[in-house]
Protein backbone atom coordinates (compact mmCIF):
# COMPACT_ATOMS: atom_id res chain seq x y z
CA UNK A 1 0.00 0.00 0.00
CA UNK A 2 0.97 3.78 -0.82
CA UNK A 3 1.50 5.53 2.05
CA UNK A 4 1.97 9.61 1.32
CA UNK A 5 3.60 9.92 4.88
CA UNK A 6 6.10 6.97 4.53
CA UNK A 7 8.92 7.46 2.26
CA UNK A 8 9.76 4.00 1.22
CA UNK A 9 6.33 3.60 0.05
CA UNK A 10 5.54 7.06 -1.41
CA UNK A 11 7.08 8.53 -4.79
CA UNK A 12 8.50 11.19 -6.83
CA UNK A 13 4.62 12.70 -8.02
CA UNK A 14 3.22 12.49 -4.44
CA UNK A 15 6.64 14.48 -3.08
CA UNK A 16 7.31 17.02 -5.98
CA UNK A 17 3.21 18.66 -4.55
CA UNK A 18 3.80 17.72 -1.04
CA UNK A 19 5.43 19.88 1.65
CA UNK A 20 6.78 18.06 4.77
CA UNK A 21 7.75 19.96 8.28
CA UNK A 22 9.15 16.99 10.40
CA UNK A 23 11.19 13.79 9.74
CA UNK A 24 11.30 10.89 11.79
CA UNK A 25 14.02 8.81 11.40
CA UNK A 26 14.07 5.68 13.83
CA UNK A 27 17.22 4.09 14.79
CA UNK A 28 17.47 0.09 16.56
CA UNK A 29 20.01 -2.61 17.10
CA UNK A 30 20.78 -5.83 15.92
CA UNK A 31 20.88 -7.97 19.21
CA UNK A 32 20.56 -10.50 20.97
CA UNK A 33 17.75 -10.38 23.58
CA UNK A 34 17.22 -13.88 25.85
CA UNK A 35 17.22 -17.06 23.84
CA UNK A 36 13.41 -16.49 23.03
CA UNK A 37 13.05 -12.93 21.05
CA UNK A 38 14.23 -11.89 17.65
CA UNK A 39 18.05 -9.97 16.70
CA UNK A 40 16.00 -7.77 14.94
CA UNK A 41 13.88 -7.04 18.13
CA UNK A 42 15.13 -3.76 18.22
CA UNK A 43 14.35 -3.16 14.48
CA UNK A 44 11.13 -4.07 14.59
CA UNK A 45 9.58 -3.11 17.12
CA UNK A 46 11.28 0.75 16.11
CA UNK A 47 9.81 0.29 12.80
CA UNK A 48 6.04 -0.04 14.06
CA UNK A 49 6.25 2.38 16.24
CA UNK A 50 7.67 5.17 13.92
CA UNK A 51 5.45 3.97 11.17
CA UNK A 52 2.14 4.11 13.61
CA UNK A 53 3.11 7.30 15.60
CA UNK A 54 3.80 8.71 11.77
CA UNK A 55 0.00 7.55 10.50
CA UNK A 56 -1.61 9.01 13.92
CA UNK A 57 0.15 12.39 13.02
CA UNK A 58 -0.43 12.48 9.38
CA UNK A 59 -4.20 12.39 10.45
CA UNK A 60 -4.39 15.54 12.11
CA UNK A 61 -1.36 17.23 9.93
CA UNK A 62 -0.50 16.03 6.88
CA UNK A 63 3.40 16.86 7.00
CA UNK A 64 5.13 14.82 8.49
CA UNK A 65 7.40 11.61 6.52
CA UNK A 66 8.86 8.87 8.25
CA UNK A 67 12.53 7.95 6.92
CA UNK A 68 13.68 4.07 7.14
CA UNK A 69 14.82 2.11 10.38
CA UNK A 70 18.76 2.25 10.71
CA UNK A 71 19.09 -1.40 11.61
CA UNK A 72 22.45 -0.70 13.53
CA UNK A 73 23.73 0.75 16.42
CA UNK A 74 26.13 0.75 19.14
CA UNK A 75 26.66 -2.91 20.79
CA UNK A 76 29.89 -3.38 21.33
CA UNK A 77 29.01 -4.43 25.25
CA UNK A 78 26.89 -7.24 23.15
CA UNK A 79 29.80 -8.79 21.08
CA UNK A 80 30.20 -12.17 23.28
CA UNK A 81 26.69 -13.20 21.35
CA UNK A 82 26.47 -14.47 17.89
CA UNK A 83 25.89 -12.14 14.91
CA UNK A 84 25.88 -8.96 17.00
CA UNK A 85 26.26 -6.22 14.78
CA UNK A 86 28.03 -3.18 16.25
CA UNK A 87 28.62 0.10 14.71
CA UNK A 88 30.88 2.89 17.00
CA UNK A 89 28.88 5.91 18.12
CA UNK A 90 30.44 7.76 16.29
CA UNK A 91 30.02 6.20 13.02
CA UNK A 92 26.48 6.39 13.67
CA UNK A 93 26.35 9.92 14.70
CA UNK A 94 28.07 10.96 11.33
CA UNK A 95 25.36 8.62 9.42
CA UNK A 96 22.22 10.40 11.43
CA UNK A 97 24.46 14.02 10.92
CA UNK A 98 24.31 12.97 6.82
CA UNK A 99 20.88 12.21 6.71
CA UNK A 100 19.78 15.48 8.63
CA UNK A 101 22.06 17.51 6.24
CA UNK A 102 19.99 16.19 3.34
CA UNK A 103 17.34 16.52 5.16
CA UNK A 104 17.81 19.87 5.13
CA UNK A 105 18.85 20.76 1.46
CA UNK A 106 15.15 19.72 1.07
CA UNK A 107 13.78 22.21 3.37
CA UNK A 108 13.40 19.71 6.38
CA UNK A 109 14.18 21.52 9.64
CA UNK A 110 12.88 19.84 12.04
CA UNK A 111 14.10 15.98 12.85
CA UNK A 112 12.81 13.39 15.47
CA UNK A 113 15.19 11.10 16.10
CA UNK A 114 13.19 7.73 17.39
CA UNK A 115 15.46 5.33 19.50
CA UNK A 116 14.76 2.40 20.05
CA UNK A 117 17.91 1.01 21.54
CA UNK A 118 19.63 1.74 24.40
CA UNK A 119 23.61 1.83 23.58
CA UNK A 120 22.68 4.14 21.14
CA UNK A 121 23.24 8.37 22.60
CA UNK A 122 22.80 10.91 20.60
CA UNK A 123 23.06 14.03 23.16
CA UNK A 124 26.10 15.23 21.97
CA UNK A 125 25.28 14.99 18.23
CA UNK A 126 21.99 17.31 18.69
CA UNK A 127 23.76 19.59 20.15
CA UNK A 128 26.41 20.37 17.70
CA UNK A 129 23.84 19.92 15.16
CA UNK A 130 21.69 23.11 16.29
CA UNK A 131 24.99 24.78 17.07
CA UNK A 132 26.16 24.21 13.50
CA UNK A 133 22.70 24.73 11.40
CA UNK A 134 19.22 26.08 11.63
CA UNK A 135 17.93 22.37 11.93
CA UNK A 136 15.85 21.74 15.37
CA UNK A 137 16.44 17.88 16.30
CA UNK A 138 14.82 16.05 19.07
CA UNK A 139 15.44 12.60 20.66
CA UNK A 140 12.83 10.29 21.85
CA UNK A 141 13.56 6.79 23.47
CA UNK A 142 10.19 5.11 22.42
CA UNK A 143 10.17 2.78 25.60
CA UNK A 144 10.57 5.58 27.79
CA UNK A 145 7.52 7.65 26.68
CA UNK A 146 4.83 5.53 29.11
CA UNK A 147 7.39 5.43 31.77
CA UNK A 148 4.96 7.28 34.15
CA UNK A 149 1.94 4.84 33.45
CA UNK A 150 4.46 2.03 32.96
CA UNK A 151 3.13 0.08 36.23
CA UNK A 152 -0.20 0.06 35.49
CA UNK A 153 0.74 -1.93 32.62
CA UNK A 154 3.57 -4.25 33.65
CA UNK A 155 4.18 -6.32 36.76
CA UNK A 156 7.70 -6.40 37.10
CA UNK A 157 10.84 -4.34 36.30
CA UNK A 158 12.23 -4.13 32.42
CA UNK A 159 15.49 -3.78 31.10
CA UNK A 160 16.32 -5.80 28.50
CA UNK A 161 14.22 -8.64 26.62
CA UNK A 162 12.07 -8.48 29.91
CA UNK A 163 8.18 -8.52 30.64
CA UNK A 164 7.84 -5.50 28.60
CA UNK A 165 9.30 -5.97 25.19
CA UNK A 166 8.54 -9.63 25.16
CA UNK A 167 4.71 -8.33 25.57
CA UNK A 168 5.65 -5.98 22.65
CA UNK A 169 7.26 -8.48 20.62
CA UNK A 170 3.97 -11.00 21.22
CA UNK A 171 1.37 -8.48 20.07
CA UNK A 172 3.56 -7.17 17.04
CA UNK A 173 4.87 -10.79 15.31
CA UNK A 174 4.13 -13.54 17.93
CA UNK A 175 5.90 -15.87 15.55
CA UNK A 176 8.97 -15.00 15.91
CA UNK A 177 8.57 -15.34 19.97
CA UNK A 178 9.73 -18.99 21.30
CA UNK A 179 8.80 -18.22 25.15
CA UNK A 180 9.72 -21.55 26.10
CA UNK A 181 13.04 -21.43 25.56
CA UNK A 182 13.62 -18.12 27.46
CA UNK A 183 16.24 -17.96 30.46
CA UNK A 184 15.15 -15.90 33.63
CA UNK A 185 16.78 -12.78 32.82
CA UNK A 186 18.15 -12.54 36.25
CA UNK A 187 21.64 -10.57 36.04
CA UNK A 188 24.49 -10.76 38.51
CA UNK A 189 24.02 -7.64 40.66
CA UNK A 190 26.91 -5.23 41.16
CA UNK A 191 29.20 -5.13 44.18
CA UNK A 192 29.61 -1.75 44.65
CA UNK A 193 26.46 -0.19 46.73
CA UNK A 194 27.08 3.04 44.24
CA UNK A 195 25.93 1.20 41.49
CA UNK A 196 23.16 -0.93 42.82
CA UNK A 197 21.67 2.51 44.17
CA UNK A 198 21.87 3.97 40.36
CA UNK A 199 24.13 7.64 41.65
CA UNK A 200 27.53 5.69 39.75
CA UNK A 201 27.23 4.13 36.91
CA UNK A 202 29.29 2.10 34.68
CA UNK A 203 28.59 0.12 30.60
CA UNK A 204 27.97 -3.62 31.44
CA UNK A 205 29.63 -6.12 29.61
CA UNK A 206 26.39 -8.12 29.30
CA UNK A 207 28.09 -11.42 28.83
CA UNK A 208 29.06 -10.83 32.94
CA UNK A 209 25.25 -10.95 33.34
CA UNK A 210 24.38 -13.88 33.01
CA UNK A 211 24.84 -16.17 29.46
CA UNK A 212 21.93 -15.73 27.85
CA UNK A 213 21.92 -11.68 27.18
CA UNK A 214 18.72 -10.49 29.46
CA UNK A 215 18.21 -8.45 32.42
CA UNK A 216 14.55 -9.24 33.02
CA UNK A 217 12.15 -11.75 33.36
CA UNK A 218 9.71 -12.81 30.58
CA UNK A 219 7.67 -15.02 32.27
CA UNK A 220 4.92 -12.53 32.97
CA UNK A 221 4.44 -11.05 29.29
CA UNK A 222 1.33 -11.27 27.28
CA UNK A 223 0.04 -9.77 23.64
CA UNK A 224 -2.07 -7.74 25.43
CA UNK A 225 0.33 -5.61 27.72
CA UNK A 226 2.17 -5.38 24.38
CA UNK A 227 -1.13 -3.51 22.49
CA UNK A 228 -1.41 -1.63 25.73
CA UNK A 229 1.53 -0.02 25.84
CA UNK A 230 2.01 0.57 22.15
CA UNK A 231 -1.07 2.05 21.93
CA UNK A 232 0.14 4.58 25.07
CA UNK A 233 3.12 5.55 23.43
CA UNK A 234 2.60 5.67 19.38
CA UNK A 235 -0.61 7.62 21.04
CA UNK A 236 2.09 10.28 22.73
CA UNK A 237 4.48 10.43 20.06
CA UNK A 238 1.98 10.77 17.37
CA UNK A 239 0.40 13.95 19.16
CA UNK A 240 3.57 15.39 20.15
CA UNK A 241 4.61 15.00 16.11
CA UNK A 242 1.25 16.48 14.90
CA UNK A 243 2.25 19.38 17.51
CA UNK A 244 5.93 19.96 16.49
CA UNK A 245 4.68 19.92 12.58
CA UNK A 246 1.89 22.51 13.25
CA UNK A 247 4.02 24.99 14.97
CA UNK A 248 6.23 27.83 13.09
CA UNK A 249 10.03 28.27 13.67
CA UNK A 250 10.50 31.49 15.13
CA UNK A 251 13.84 33.29 17.26
CA UNK A 252 12.33 31.52 20.41
CA UNK A 253 11.12 27.98 19.01
CA UNK A 254 11.34 25.80 21.17
CA UNK A 255 11.04 27.66 24.01
CA UNK A 256 7.78 29.69 24.73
Amino acid sequence: MIEPWDLTTTNLGRLADQHFEVAVLPTGAIEAHNRHLPEGQDFLHTTHVARTSCRLAWERCPSVICLPTIPYGVDCNLLDFPLTIHVSQAALDALVRDIILSLRAHGIRKVVILNGHGGNCFTALVRQIQCDTDVHVFTVNWWTVGRDRYDSVFESPDDHAGEMETSVALALYPDLVELASAGSGRPKPFRFEALRRGWARTSRRFARLNDHCACGDPSRASAEKGRRYLDLVCGRIGDFLAELAGQTIDSQFPHG
